[in-house]
């Protein structure tokens, strides 16, 4: 079982560069590894931290003013390979959603599938969102997954955005594809009985 997302208020992180791709979310050299854990430490490791592992202070996620757990990305993000570890970094680092006017399909599958909640929204929406942050590193966000409205609360400026039914009812109640197939075992049984019984 998975945190369970209804309705998120909170500060955001921008990122406002195009087409970044999942080796700058989490490099190859990371992905020897089987299991999720430690990857939240090394998301956007090369823009983090110089080969010395100092960190580089003019990164975003080294800078003070930015919080939360909202990602407001430029357009294209997830691009690249189809590694499953750039959403396992993204989740890990505790982020809950990540904000864009467009992502690759398999890794906006892939947030979805660890429990992150990719919301597309037009251009000037990211363009408003992004100099609201930039004004005012203080702006809150409002994502509401039952509702489909994502709102800036700086300017009240929102917009509808689009989600899988399936993928939906998993983020509202906390559940995994695994999850969801053992809170319907019983159905699932009943159905092979009927097919065998015929």
């Amino acid at each position: 079982m998975k945190e369970k997302f209804e309705i998120l208020r909170s500060t955001c992180i921008p990122l406002p560069l195009e087409n970044v791709d999942t080796d700058q979310i989490i490099p190859a050299r990371f992905l020897k590894a089987t299991t999720k854990e430690g990857f939240g430490e090394n998301l956007f490791r090369d823009w983090r931290y110089d080969k010395q592992g100092n960190k580089i202070e003019s990164f975003v996620l080294n800078d003070p003013r930015y919080s939360g757990k909202i990602l407001v990305a430029g357009k294209n993000f997830g691009s690249g390979s189809s590694r499953e570890h750039a959403a396992w970094a993204i989740a890990g680092y505790g982020f809950r959603v990540v904000v864009s006017s467009f992502f690759a399909d398999i890794h906006k599958n892939n947030e979805l599938n660890n429990g992150v909640l990719p919301v597309v929204v037009s251009e000037p929406f990211l363009a408003e969102l992004f100099a609201s942050i930039d004004k005012n590193p203080e702006t809150v966000v409002e994502v509401n997954l039952p509702e489909q409205r994502i709102t800036n609360t700086e300017t009240g400026k929102s917009e509808h955005f689009e989600i899988n039914a399936y993928k939906k009812h998993c983020l509202i109640n906390g559940l995994d594809d695994i999850d969801y197939l053992l809170a319907n075992r019983q159905k699932i049984e009943e159905y092979e009985k009927l097919m065998v019984n015929g």
